[in-house]
């Protein structure tokens, strides 16, 4: 490999900003804070709108748009007779 056109890769804390989950995972992301770990080490600081733990497809509390006040029912109905 070449020397210097790299970027430097290594471990990097990502935070959930919803519900506070983190993870210590290796990347290349850049960051401009850093956090102090649990075992004391300094590790720069990435900020996440959303991760696995709180999106809702992985939580399971993803709403079906069938399942939201029945809009999917009366448009049918509303639009039924005009089909026919």
């Amino acid at each position: 490999m070449k020397q210097g056109i790299h970027p430097e890769y290594r471990d990097v804390c990502f935070v959930d900003q919803s519900n506070g989950f983190q993870f210590v995972t290796r990347s290349c992301a850049t960051a401009r804070e850093t956090i102090k770990l649990d075992d004391g080490r300094e590790v720069p600081l990435f900020k996440l709108e959303t991760s696995s733990e709180s999106h809702p497809f992985y939580t399971g509390k993803q709403k079906s748009v069938d399942n939201m006040g029945g809009r999917v029912e009366r448009f049918r109905n509303r639009y039924a007779r005009g089909a026919k």
